[in-house]
């Protein structure tokens, strides 16, 4: 069961990861404005989120891998916030606002995912 959830959490970090780079203009918008360099934000967790991916892949994570992974999840959940709080649409397609809201508990339960490694 840990190897499905590890492969789960893989792709959804690759996914995500290989999003940052096919449509960034959706990603920088999420990028609270009072943020500097948003192109560099998109690209830095694009980059990061990928890496996340590959190393779930190879091998399941211990303590220190788990931290960063969790580390990474609150970092991004600043954007997550900033977008439901402002109605940001997801890329093209514009998400009500309560399921916009869904995806902050949405970190947590990655979080748990990854803790459960």
């Amino acid at each position: 069961m840990k190897t499905i959830m590890r492969l789960i959490l893989a792709a959804v970090f690759g996914i995500a990861g290989v999003a940052h780079f096919t449509r960034s203009e959706g990603f920088k918008n999420i990028v609270p404005h009072y943020l500097p360099f948003k192109d560099f934000i998109v690209k830095a967790s694009g980059v990061a989120e990928l890496i996340i991916s590959f190393l779930l892949v190879i091998k399941r994570p211990g303590s220190i891998m788990k931290s960063a992974i969790n580390s990474f999840l609150m970092l991004v959940l600043p954007a997550n916030i900033y977008m439901a709080q402002n109605a940001l649409p997801l890329g093209s397609i514009d998400v009500p606002k309560p399921l916009l809201w869904a995806r902050v508990p949405l970190q947590f339960v990655l979080i748990k995912m990854v803790n459960k490694l």
